[in-house]
């Protein structure tokens, strides 16, 4: 049986949503803000997240990014009664799996859950490029299946870099794919994970090479 955690702070809304989850046959954990969602997931994993943007101490959003930067993949669905496409795409890359704007039926909300299950059975949990392995569930980097013990920003960085391999990929791109944000021309960051990766690849054989003014490659 899977486990759903629904963060809501409309005691309603989330008396309603738990009765729909739990009338569909799955379990399910509530939270009225970010700090219960936290202690939540500090006792327990739960195979989805139907999150609410606004809370009462933050936004849903600001757990969206702890989660992911954790290297948890974890399918989240947004609910938001903001409906403007630039906060949507806040949570979109923010890592979001999924979006519904409120009010909603709650037939719509089970069918966007199942569905984004299915889009996780069906990602490959394994990645090998050469004598590199990825395992996506945990955000490890094996090479010759020894752990490289990156961060999540290193392993989503070598990922990104492993897929492409020779072609150039700039820091903006760079930045929205791991940060899921823009440079606004402060390259610190990527340049500090790049550092420290490269360090941590030495052994391997492979390198990540510059090309000033155009990015990054890796070979």
């Amino acid at each position: 049986m899977k486990l759903i955690l629904c963060v809501e702070d409309e005691w309603q809304v989330l008396e309603n949503n738990r009765r729909a989850f739990a009338d569909a046959g799955y379990s399910v954990l509530t939270a009225e803000n970010l700090s219960q969602a936290r202690e939540q997931l500090s006792k327990h994993t739960p195979d989805a997240i139907v999150l609410d943007i606004m809370l009462p101490d933050g936004l849903g959003l600001d757990l969206l990014t702890e989660i992911r930067e954790q290297g948890n993949t974890i399918p989240v669905i947004m609910l938001t009664a903001w409906d403007k496409p630039y906060d949507v795409a806040r949570g979109l890359r923010a890592g979001a799996n999924d979006y519904l704007s409120k009010p909603f039926e709650y037939e719509e909300l089970l069918a966007r859950v199942e569905t984004m299950f299915r889009n996780v059975e069906q990602m490959p949990k394994r990645i090998n490029y050469k004598e590199l392995a990825f395992n996506i569930p945990s955000g490890q980097a094996l090479f010759r299946g020894k752990d490289l013990v990156l961060t999540p920003k290193e392993y989503a960085l070598l990922l990104l870099l492993a897929q492409n391999e020779r072609k150039i990929i700039s820091a903006e791109e760079i930045y929205q794919t791991v940060w899921n944000a823009s440079t606004f021309g402060d390259k610190n960051s990527l340049r500090a994970t790049l550092s420290s990766l490269r360090k941590k690849i030495e052994h391997t054989g492979y390198d990540i090479y510059n090309i000033q003014g155009k990015g990054y490659y890796f070979e």
